[in-house]
Order: structure tokens, then C-alpha cells, then sequence
């Protein structure tokens, strides 16, 4: 693995009109560029990943998985917003010498999806071979297919939209009133708004597991309890886990930029825009979606020309995405296998 920092060297305009005067993206690389450069997997990561792939994608990232860097060249890279590297609420101001906070211009992900193209750019990457993401990750690699889309051969969008819902805008804005309760987050510091965000990911949870995640993976064996539940441990557990690793400020912008997603903003009409993605792709819903339900994903197969729809059982409701990697690794090979003739002759010579 190879972590490095690419600082651009021009402002980034974003699509609303303000921009960074200062723009770093970090991102991570495994395995060589071969001699055909038709071996790039290009990861777009979800809202509180970072660029380590192989850390929160196992079982379809690593040595003996389906994308190795034996055979490929994968890329990650640490998307806008995010505190792992990449241009943040928590970097400093050029202008008063002071963290944003903030005081960072919102953007959206349309911008996040630009981020990635200056990447790419930068490391003279001119075909993709496979972009895949999921969740918010699929949101950017959807926009990038609609914007570059000669770059991209194959694309994979998992439990994701054309739109974000309604419904999935409703659970941001809770997290984010969750946070804004929390006058810490007001004071502009790195640890502002912890206990806000830390009962933020209590909320989102709720979105990505489902009714009966709980009731087996929660249940209680006693029926005389009266308090102390594991379903209450388990939210505190996770609120805990979140918020020494991430910050308020960052899941702040982050949520309202998933908020902002749609393909349709001025390009005529969602249907439009879809039409404009010239990759091979794969679209995979998970049944038990509560988040993102596969209507969303049926719907981006039937509008993007020529998509393969796959819809797959799990448990854990959105967070399958993250988690059935075996089920995955079957469907996206099924689809590699029948639509890449380049990627066959990796495997065949690995």
C-alpha cells in the first residue's frame, strides 16, 4: 500500500461558485499500473471511510480476493469533506490563519465527483477499467460516469441513488439537529460536537440495519429485565467507536452534500442525465434496504443503457453493502466476466 497527499496547485471552483484556494486529496494505491493500463479499480468510499480500502472493505479488497493488487492497479482516494486526508472543515483557513470549521464552503457531490477527476488527472490515468461504489461512494461514481464518461469502462453502483430520498434527507437532517444540540459544536474546536454526533450515528444506525437486524442480533434472553439492554449498549457502543475516529464537523458537510445528490440538476430531466453514462454497468440493490430500498437501484438499471440489475438478500439491510463481500464477489465477477474481455485475460494470466 501507498498512502500519499496530491496538493493542486490551482483554485477548485466548486459548483457553487465559491472556491478552495488551497485543494490536497489523499488517497491510497496498490499494485502497478500494467503495461496495457487496463487494469485501474477506482474505489468512490462511503460517508465515514477513508481511503484504506483493503481496511474496510475486506473480502473483496486483499491479497486473495477478487480485486488484488497481483492483478490490478486500485485506487482510493480520501473524498472531500472527509477528515483523513483531504481538503476539510478542520484545515486551516489561508485566509485567517484558522481552522474553517464552519466557516468551509459547503459543496456538493457533484464537486466530490471532480475531486476524483483532478486525481485522476494528476496520475494520468485516462481509462478506468472498473469504478464501483456504494452509498454515498455510488452516488460520486455515478456523477463521474455522467461527467467523464469516456474515462469509465465499467461501472458499479451498489445500494445507491439518483436522487437522494426524501426519507434519506429526513435521517440527515435528524443527525444533524442531533449535532446542533450539542453547544459544543458552536465553539470551534477539533472535540466540538462530539456527544451531538456520537447520538447522530445512534440515529443512522437505525437506517442502516433494520427491524429485524435488532430483534435476533439484539435480543435479550431474559424476560425480566427492565433496563440496561444490549440494544442500548449497542448504540452507545457505536456512537463511541464513531467519534474517536471522526468529527462533527466533517459529518456535518458530508451529510448535506449526500443531501444535495441529483443527476438531474441541469441536465434537463434524472432520466436525461442517466442516458449520458456510456460505461458497462452493474447495478446491485439489497432486499432489506431501508436506506436506499432497491426501487432506487431498479430504477438507475432500467434508465442507464444497457445496466445488468442484481438484487441480493442480507441481514443487515444497507450496511450489506459492506458486508456480504461473497455474494458480491460472485455478482460483479458474473458481470466482469460477461462484459470484460480485458479483465478475463488478467484473471486468465495472474
Amino acid at each position: 500500500m501507498n498512502f500519499d497527499i496530491y496538493k493542486h496547485n490551482k483554485p477548485f471552483k466548486l459548483e457553487n461558485g465559491r472556491q478552495l484556494e488551497e485543494l490536497q486529496i489523499a488517497y491510497n494505491t496498490w499494485g502497478k499500473l500494467n503495461e496495457q493500463k487496463n487494469n485501474v479499480i477506482w474505489v468512490s468510499h462511503a460517508l465515514t471511510a477513508n481511503s484504506d480500502v483493503f481496511d474496510w472493505w475486506k473480502g473483496l479488497f486483499g491479497s486473495n480476493e477478487l480485486f488484488n493488487p497481483l492483478d490490478y492497479f486500485i485506487i482510493c482516494p480520501n473524498i472531500l469533506g472527509s477528515h483523513y486526508g483531504t481538503s476539510c472543515p478542520l484545515n486551516t483557513n489561508a485566509g485567517t490563519g484558522e481552522p474553517y470549521y464552519l466557516e468551509f464552503p459547503s459543496f456538493n457531490i457533484r464537486d466530490m465527483a471532480n475531486v476524483q477527476k483532478i486525481l485522476a488527472d494528476h496520475l494520468e490515468i485516462e481509462r478506468i477499467d472498473t469504478l464501483i461504489g456504494g452509498s454515498l461512494g455510488g452516488q460520486q461514481a455515478m456523477e463521474w460516469a455522467i461527467i467523464d464518461p469516456e474515462r469509465i469502462k465499467n461501472l458499479i453502483l451498489i445500494a445507491t441513488n439518483a436522487i437522494h430520498s426524501s426519507w434519506g434527507i429526513a435521517f440527515n437532517e435528524s443527525q444533524r439537529l442531533a449535532i446542533a444540540s450539542d453547544p459544543s459544536f458552536f465553539n470551534n474546536t477539533p472535540e466540538g460536537g462530539k456527544n451531538g454526533l456520537k447520538a447522530a450515528r445512534s440515529l443512522a444506525l437505525l437506517s442502516y440495519r433494520n427491524y429485524n437486524t435488532y430483534a435476533i442480533s439484539q435480543q435479550e434472553v431474559s424476560n425480566d429485565k427492565i433496563d440496561d439492554f444490549k440494544a442500548c449498549s449497542y448504540q452507545n457502543y457505536q456512537g463511541e467507536k464513531l467519534i474517536k475516529r471522526f468529527n462533527a464537523y466533517s459529518y456535518w458537510y458530508l451529510s448535506k452534500a449526500m443531501d444535495s445528490h441529483n443527476v438531474g440538476r441541469g441536465r434537463g430531466t434524472v432520466r436525461e442525465a442517466l442516458r449520458k453514462i456510456k460505461a458497462q454497468t452493474l447495478v446491485i440493490g439489497i432486499e432489506s434496504d431501508l436506506l436506499f430500498p432497491p426501487s432506487e437501484q431498479r430504477f438507475l438499471a432500467e434508465h442507464i443503457e444497457g445496466a445488468i440489475y442484481s438484487e441480493i438478500n442480507s441481514f443487515f439491510g444497507h450496511d450489506g453493502f459492506l458486508i456480504e463481500t461473497e455474494t458480491l464477489t460472485t455478482v460483479i465477477s458474473e458481470f466482469l466476466n460477461n462484459h470484460d474481455t480485458d479483465l478475463i485475460q488478467l484473471h486468465k494470466t495472474a
